[in-house]
């Protein structure tokens, strides 16, 4: 397990360099916003971690041992989504993408402290993983409306910003590292199981084990 957590400690090292210098030599930039650049930047991560996930019961079992209020706790970073609304109020990102993204992240990282704290565990189990689900949906939604908003609104202000330093590194390694901490810790709490017991009165109650 120690050898998974250093090498997945510097994968994640490196993926972060890799976005620094990319965005740094302009591999993403796209005056329309997010383009193709950013779309393998953040996908390709992504799609080689569910296979690592899915092929490979070592890493797997790692993954599967992290302290899920920890993952959840990492979670918190996302209340600097106040900054698109910022941004947003000085015509530098559209409405229609720094509300939706701004507003969900901020909604999530401000709750991800209490979810760490009182939900993450086997009694709360469909709590949590409803939390996590909803985490997931707001990245996707601001990864969708990042890459449309142009689309639905040519004549507006594009989310060019949002493919140049230092935001670019949000959609290229902060946003899928972000969607791997929800699938583990979803993938955690589905093995967490109710056990029944008889209490008072002869009538059953649940608890939950992992």
């Amino acid at each position: 397990m120690k050898d998974y957590r250093k090498l997945a400690l510097s994968l994640i090292a490196g993926w972060f360099a890799f976005a620094v210098v990319g965005s740094a030599l302009h591999l993403f930039a796209n005056s329309n916003g997010f383009g193709l650049g950013v779309a393998v930047a953040a996908g390709t991560p992504l799609l080689l971690f569910l296979i690592w996930f899915a092929a490979s019961p070592r890493f797997r079992q790692f993954a599967l041992s992290l302290n899920p209020r920890v993952l959840t706790l990492l979670q918190s970073w996302r209340i600097v989504g106040f900054t698109f609304v910022l941004l947003q109020a000085h015509r530098l990102l559209p409405a229609i993408f720094a509300w939706p993204a701004g507003y969900g992240d901020m909604t999530v990282g401000a709750t991800a402290i209490f979810i760490a704290w009182k939900v993450a565990e086997p009694g709360h189990r469909g709590q949590f993983i409803l939390w996590q689900v909803l985490g997931m949906v707001d990245l996707v939604t601001a990864v969708t409306l990042g890459a449309t908003a142009g689309l639905i609104n040519p004549q507006g202000v594009p989310t060019a910003l949002m493919t140049v330093l230092p935001l670019s590194v949000i959609p290229t390694f902060l946003v899928p590292l972000f969607m791997m901490l929800h699938i583990i810790c979803i993938a955690q709490a589905r093995r967490w199981k109710a056990r029944q017991s008889t209490g008072p009165f002869g009538m059953r109650v649940e608890s939950a084990t992992h």
